[in-house]
């Protein structure tokens, strides 16, 4: 029975597995209280879901704002381009057309006393 532990070996085994075991319970004890309740996870997901959503709207709101000046600033631009062809038209027939009928009355009137 050479192969048998004596009594004192099987003392020191065991208080090595005690003291091995006293180590992990306080290792999972240490885990267990670094760990978040679900309560507290769900709220801080909740708080997250909230704080996208407000970034999110926010996004929306200044593309809306954008989209909407890109439309006033083509449509300022084309009431532009308007006005200029409006003075355009106005000028010719201010200025260019009375000329233009000097210019032929004057044209007329040398030729009739020419002939």
């Amino acid at each position: 029975m050479p192969e048998d532990p004596t009594l004192g070996e099987v003392m020191r085994r065991l208080e090595d597995v005690r003291a091995d075991l006293k180590e992990d319970f306080r290792e999972l004890g240490t885990r267990l209280d670094s760990k978040v309740s679900m309560e507290r996870y769900s709220l801080e997901q909740q708080a997250v879901t909230e704080a996208m959503r407000q970034i999110v709207e926010r996004v929306k709101t200044i593309e809306t704002s954008r989209e909407q000046e890109d439309r006033d600033r083509r449509q300022d631009a084309q009431q532009a381009a308007d006005r200029r062809a409006a003075d355009r038209r106005i000028l010719f027939s201010a200025l260019i057309a009375p000329v233009l009928m000097l210019l032929l009355t004057l044209y007329l009137s040398a030729q009739g006393a020419t002939a």
